[in-house]
């Protein structure tokens, strides 16, 4: 008889106030999983319960929420009296009595309900899904980290790092990990975490606590050494594996943090984040340093004193491509795996795999676990909305000429990823060759910064030929060195500051459209890359519908709309096939 658990990560009350999400197993295999904030289009889904998320896994094997043998949450709220004097403490810190007062009820509440109701809040959001309600059982958050880190990894053993913001009352662990599962060797607890420390800078920077961080990895290659930025921080903090961040990060939040630092450099925050000066750059260049330099030395102590030199990552801090760069090469570390669903939307995933031994998990190589459209029915929607569409003979053919001619292409192919990387599912498209087509993306199809970067899809074959100690990297969350003789050929696709890139490659067993479509591009360049950026607009999530994506061809600077075998043009470009007007 088939086992269905379900398992979700809500983001309200004690279960965390971002990215919730859902993964439905069947027989122990992920076969349904995906964002609530796909449903919502709100950046990061805060403070809500993913019941569309929910509702999409049940609905893509016809169950009802009683059909499940189990649901599984990843989160101990019980865990969290373990700092229940830090919570009364910081709300103690309140300023003024009323906001104090308020403050400690409400951590009262919460200490409380932990305790004595952790599910309570849960069961009463599943009931209006359905009943009776199958058993629920919690899980450790930094241990559903853990999980999706090492289950999948393919590894006999290993060191497990996660590293977040905050668990329960974790911020970074240090596990090891065999076949037989997951041991805690070290904890870091709250308020000593790198997410924050991270978050502090991101917030003086201008941009917004789990929103802004990838911004700033991003900007740190612009700056350089700067002694008087890195002696304040090395004031305010320790680094290395003995590190101690709480200097800043003491209170919940970034607002402490934030004005430590205005009074450390002497300077306000900023307030329209964007344009940089050459001090802000450094600052971003020093917190990456630092925070490299933390992790390398957690990492490369926990390979010397536990005997293996496979590391595994996961919490939001392993999304930091820059970072994981640096401990995959670093001399002592023979192999990483690091989860590409790495924040809070990837503990779904943790917490149905840490119910099975390591050993019979397979490896994992792709994470299309969303919804999925068939052409009749996107074509149904076009035509209903009389939208003129053509159904090309050699679609990748097609599209990989229109690519080395310059246009801007949204591809639309699949079933859709799970996690913040597009990766060739709901995908915009470019020709990888020139800045001007890196600097189209930015202005007229992201609307972003145009100093940030964009990174690239090529075939796992010409991964070697490409990057410097190239292998696979299916998930675009590792950043690799380019040599220096292909970097003509990848001009819009490498950090322009330091020639680096975070790629991911492509196998015909991954995703064989799109294995086709880089085949032919290579074909028609000799290139076999093309830039790859997700499928939606500034701060809006990823287009999970036709509907969303034809919303933002028509509303970007997208010249072809590729939705399975059909295509939208913006211009009368001839198409070798019988057009049908909607």
């Amino acid at each position: 008889m088939t086992e269905y658990l379900l398992a979700f990560k809500p983001a309200i009350g004690l279960y965390g106030q971002h990215d919730p999400s859902a993964v439905l197993f069947e027989d122990g295999t992920p076969v349904f999983g995906v964002e609530e904030e796909r449903y919502t289009r709100d950046k990061h889904a805060t403070d809500t319960f993913p019941e569309h998320a929910i509702r999409a896994c049940l609905d893509s094997r016809n169950l009802e929420l009683p059909d499940l043998d189990r649901v599984l949450l990843p989160y101990d709220p019980q865990l969290r009296g373990e700092i229940a004097t830090h919570y009364l403490i910081d709300a103690i810190r309140a300023p003024g009595l009323g906001r104090k007062l308020s403050a400690l009820e409400r951590t009262l509440v919460s200490q409380v309900r932990s305790r004595f109701v952790p599910t309570r809040q849960i069961e009463r959001r599943l009931e209006s899904i359905g009943t009776p309600l199958p058993p629920i059982e919690t899980v450790s958050h930094h241990r559903c980290h853990a999980a999706s880190a090492f289950h999948p990894s393919g590894f006999d053993e290993g060191i497990v790092l996660t590293v977040d913001a905050k668990g329960e009352y974790d911020s970074t662990v240090i596990w090891y990990a065999d076949d037989d599962g997951l041991r805690r060797v070290r904890t870091y607890e709250h308020p000593n975490s790198l997410g924050l420390f991270f978050a502090v800078v991101t917030e003086f920077l201008g941009y917004r606590m789990f929103n802004g961080e990838g911004k700033v990895m991003g900007l740190a290659p612009y700056g350089e050494e700067n002694p008087e930025i890195e002696a304040v921080l090395r004031d305010l903090i320790d680094t290395g594996v003995d590190y101690d961040v709480t200097g800043l990060t003491r209170r919940w939040g970034t607002g402490h943090g934030v004005e430590l630092l205005e009074d450390a450099f002497g300077r306000s925050r900023t307030e329209t984040p964007g344009e940089f000066d050459r001090w802000e750059k450094d600052l971003a260049y020093t917190a990456q340093k630092l925070l490299e330099e933390t992790v390398v030395d957690v990492a490369e102590t926990a390979v010397d004193r536990l005997g293996t030199a496979n590391v595994a990552l996961a919490g939001g801090v392993a999304l930091n491509c820059k970072l994981n760069k640096r401990v995959r090469e670093s001399p002592v570390v023979d192999d990483v795996f690091v989860q590409p669903v790495a924040h809070d939307a990837g503990l779904a995933l943790g917490a149905g795999w840490s119910r099975q031994r390591p050993a019979a998990v397979d490896r994992q190589t792709s994470v299309y676990f969303g919804p999925g459209y068939e052409t009749d029915e996107i074509r149904s929607t076009l035509e209903t909305n009389k939208i003129a569409y053509a159904e090309p003979d050699d679609l990748e053919r097609y599209v990989a000429e229109r690519l080395a001619d310059g246009d801007l292409v949204g591809w639309f192919q699949g079933r859709m990823e799970m996690g913040p990387r597009a990766l060739g599912a709901r995908s915009i498209l470019a020709d990888p060759r020139t800045a001007a087509s890196r600097d189209r993306v930015n202005r007229f199809v992201k609307h972003r910064e145009e100093w940030r970067p964009f990174a690239p899809s090529m075939l796992e074959s010409a991964a070697e030929e490409y990057l410097a100690d190239g292998g696979t990297a299916p998930f675009m969350i590792d950043a690799f060195d380019v040599r220096p003789a292909k970097t003509d050929d990848l001009e819009a696709v490498l950090h322009p500051a330091d020639d680096s890139t975070r790629p991911q490659t492509v196998r015909e067993d991954q995703h064989p459209r799109y294995h086709r479509l880089i085949s032919e591009f290579a074909d028609v360049t000799g290139v076999p890359v093309v830039l790859n950026t997700s499928f939606n607009d500034h701060a809006e999530p990823i287009v999970r519908t036709p509907t969303q994506a034809l919303k933002d061809f028509y509303g970007m600077g997208l010249d072809v709309l590729v939705l399975e075998d059909l295509v939208v043009e913006k211009d009368t470009h001839a198409v070798e096939t019988d057009a049908r007007p909607g």
